[in-house]
């Protein structure tokens, strides 16, 4: 039996009844739910009755994708646990959804739309995708003909506005394109991955050299992030449309290891598109992987936090905020901040995850609360805290959000922060000290201070730390984490500008001669045999152990233009355009000064190629580059929660801190 989590295409042949879930299926495994479909002889009504038959199981309910064929759709089913969280209850704006609990279920499929103000038509059958019983959108609401009617609208104030040109400005980059630009978006193009004839994303790498592909050959939500950003900066919007809402139906698939389940709302860190021998015919399906097949079988923490971050970005560039106002996008949304706010046993407003979960999906050490998920999880809360739609049933969400944005910022800031004072003030720590006032908070040994680092860190600069745990202290410098510290304003103004000080002082070690550093140093000899097993691919100063990752570039630029020192990111893509068409975009490159190209690297990989067209686009449109910036907000360091309590026993850690940098 194949067991394969999947999203049928609208090819499939039609049929007045569809089974989900028999036991001999090598359709679908692994269900214990059988939902048979009646249709009607596609009535204008497009009525739809559906019967549901529950088998015994110790399993909680699974949920499944759609099966489409114009007309015909499969409409998956909650697991037990929906829509409990009070983050998770949503109304309609429109009407009252039907219960999905109900054993018989009378609906119509055009009163699932979330759609305002769109009207479906009866007569060319279309239908709704319906997940965890709520209304949502079918990925496709307007008609043929409002669409063409759309189009030939803007062609026509696109004509009079600039005579027959779409954008006079887009004109002009185009004749301003370097080679290196053109040959970019050649095989940028390239690497599109097609699903009903519709583009969904793009490969992490085209290297047809590979003798083994591995899940190169899959679309990564990470991975995808640079390409989307390039997309959309030149106008090109629907196959990020399409990516935001496919990853957003595999939201809620059965994903197992070992026969356990991840919390809801985990978004997958990877899809495929496979054909599939279907009644016969051949049809494509969606085929996630949320970590059980990853090496190492690790879940992403951060393939969520990247999905909202580029819902909002999409919103921004295009200023089509409709997307994010869907019924359907709105409860995908909370179901990831459901996941991500939920109360467990650590005390830390960090977000607590395995080694492997980010983009160093590797054994690094990094375990406990890196410095990257942080920069992602408060940037995605940010972004969220914009896109959550307010009504009665999102005043908890968001005040959870605007607590954990508060707690975050300063625990980040006051605790993370590295520079030579504060270097020094470690040096000279008591240990054992039991007290809320005392200075030694996570009862850190002066020992642990690395030789490396005396000698390294300039005066000016500063930089966050890669991880913070009781006892431990991970000094190296990450440079993700602390590029996205400076773009959401997780670092206070002073701090920005003190990394990348920091990064222009040390511009031989962190940029060398391909920018950028993942991280700062390497292991290595008995430190990396044991803290990354061995790992032949981590060897020092290649791959996540120290290697140069041109994909960076984009953040990295956003970064300057964000503190107005663009003539960093300027020197940067100088580096990278020299050297990355000549050597075929690698995925990453070698040696201390990154002079080699990685001794295992994929060619042709997508995510280099996208970062850099994606970093100089960024540098034609400051306006939109803006857009994507957060700046520093001043009710978040003003919120505390210990003001909302009135037990003499809560003593606020702020107010005992004896940080000099929250100025």
């Amino acid at each position: 039996m194949i067991a394969v989590n999947l999203i049928c295409n609208c090819t499939m042949k039609p049929s007045p009844k569809i089974l989900i879930g028999y036991k001999n299926s090598s359709f679908l495994a692994r269900c214990h739910h059988t939902l048979a479909m009646s249709m009607s002889n596609y009535s204008n009504s497009c009525d739809i009755n559906i019967y549901r038959n529950t088998m015994q199981c110790p399993f909680h309910m699974r949920e499944f994708g759609r099966i489409m064929h114009g007309n015909h759709q499969v409409f998956g089913l909650p697991s037990s646990s929906f829509g409990q969280s009070r983050s998770l209850s949503l109304s309609s704006t429109k009407r009252d959804a039907s219960s999905i609990a109900g054993v018989d279920l009378n609906f119509k499929a055009r009163d699932f739309s979330g759609s305002v103000g769109t009207r479906v038509d009866d007569n060319n059958g279309e239908m709704a995708y319906v997940k965890g019983g709520m209304n949502v959108k079918p990925i496709v609401v307007e008609s043929v003909e409002e669409e063409s009617r759309l189009e030939v609208g803007e062609e026509d104030e696109n004509k009079e506005n600039s005579g027959g040109v779409k954008n006079a400005d887009e004109a002009e980059n185009v004749q301003e394109e370097t080679e290196a630009e053109k040959e970019a978006w050649r095989l940028l193009q390239e690497a599109l991955v097609t699903y009903c004839d519709s583009p969904v994303g793009t490969v992490a790498a085209n290297d047809s050299d590979s003798e083994q592909p591995l899940n190169y050959d899959q679309v990564f939500i990470r991975d995808f992030i640079p390409s989307a950003l390039a997309f959309l900066l030149k106008g090109e919007k629907d196959i990020v449309k399409n990516f935001l809402l496919h990853t957003l139906q595999l939201q809620s698939w059965e994903k197992t290891v070992d026969c356990y389940s991840p919390g809801q709302g985990l978004m997958p860190a990877s899809f495929k598109v496979k054909t599939l021998k279907l009644d016969h015919e051949k049809t494509e399906v969606l085929d996630p992987d949320f970590g059980e097949s990853a090496i190492g079988r690790v879940a992403p923490v951060d393939s969520g936090l990247w999905w909202i971050m580029l819902l909002r970005a999409y919103g921004k560039i295009t200023g089509d905020y409709g997307l994010q106002e869907r019924l359907d996008v709105q409860t995908g949304l909370r179901m990831i901040l459901n996941l991500c706010l939920t109360d467990g046993f650590d005390m830390f407003p960090s977000l607590l995850v395995t080694d492997g979960s980010c983009m160093i999906d590797r054994r690094m050490g990094i375990h406990g609360h890196p410095l990257e998920i942080q920069a992602l999880f408060y940037s995605a809360l940010r972004s969220a805290r914009e896109m959550v739609t307010e009504d009665e049933n999102s005043k908890n969400l968001v005040g959870e959000i605007n607590n954990r944005l508060s707690a975050l910022s300063f625990h980040i800031r006051e605790y993370y922060w590295l520079d030579m004072r504060k270097i020094n003030e470690i040096y000279r720590y008591k240990t054992e000290e039991y007290s809320l006032d005392a200075t030694n908070k996570f009862n850190i040994y002066p020992d642990q201070i690395p030789t490396w680092l005396m000698d390294w860190i300039p005066e000016e600069g500063g930089y966050l730390l890669g991880n913070l745990q009781p006892a431990h202290m991970d000094f190296r410098f990450f440079m993700l984490g602390n590029l996205w510290s400076i773009v959401s304003s997780l670092g206070t103004p002073r701090q920005n500008n003190a990394i990348l000080n920091l990064i222009d002082a040390k511009w031989g070690d962190l940029v060398g001669e391909m920018p950028l550093k993942i991280c700062y140093p390497a292991l290595e000899h008995h430190e990396w045999r044991i803290i990354t097993g061995c790992d032949p691919k981590n060897t020092p100063w290649s791959y996540h152990n120290g290697g140069s990752w041109p994909t960076l570039l984009w953040q990295f630029t956003l970064a300057c233009m964000k503190m107005e020192r663009t003539e960093l990111a300027e020197k940067a893509i100088a580096l990278a355009e020299k050297r990355l068409p000549r050597d075929s975009w690698p995925e990453y490159y070698d040696t201390r000064s990154a002079r080699f190209v990685g001794k295992q690297a994929r060619l042709y990989q997508t995510w280099t190629l996208a970062g850099f067209l994606a970093s100089k686009m960024l540098l034609k449109n400051p306006k939109l580059a803006s857009l994507l910036c957060w700046d520093e907000d001043l009710e978040i360091l003003e919120t505390c929660v210990c003001l909302l309590h009135k037990s003499g026993r809560i003593k606020c850690s702020r107010d005992v801190a004896k940080s000099q940098i929250l100025v």
